[in-house]
């Protein structure tokens, strides 16, 4: 069984296009380094929104309130794992 698995993956697998970039390469260093830039943009977003967010835990905490902190911690955290998978999403799109 695990014979004729191999085989058909090697039949489907064998016409699989791998295309070439046409993209100019100065167009390429101006994305790549407008994604550079975005990238560091959106971790320091995220460094804050943590920041922000434990302040936030605090100062409630002293006061005696409760709020909904975790989900916007999660929420924060959540976007920050986004922005750290973008980058290497593209490049293996892309590349």
């Amino acid at each position: 069984m695990s014979t004729m698995l191999y085989e058909a993956s090697n039949i489907l697998a064998a016409t699989v296009p791998q295309p070439t970039s046409n993209a100019p390469g100065e167009l390429t260093t101006k994305v790549n380094l407008v994604l550079g830039i975005l990238a560091w943009a959106g971790t320091a977003a995220g460094v804050c929104g943590v920041l922000v967010t434990g302040a936030m835990m605090a100062i409630s905490v002293k006061r005696g309130e409760s709020s909904e902190h975790m989900s916007r911690l999660g929420m924060v955290l959540g976007g920050c794992v986004l922005v750290a998978t973008a980058g290497p999403l593209v490049q293996f799109v892309f590349n």
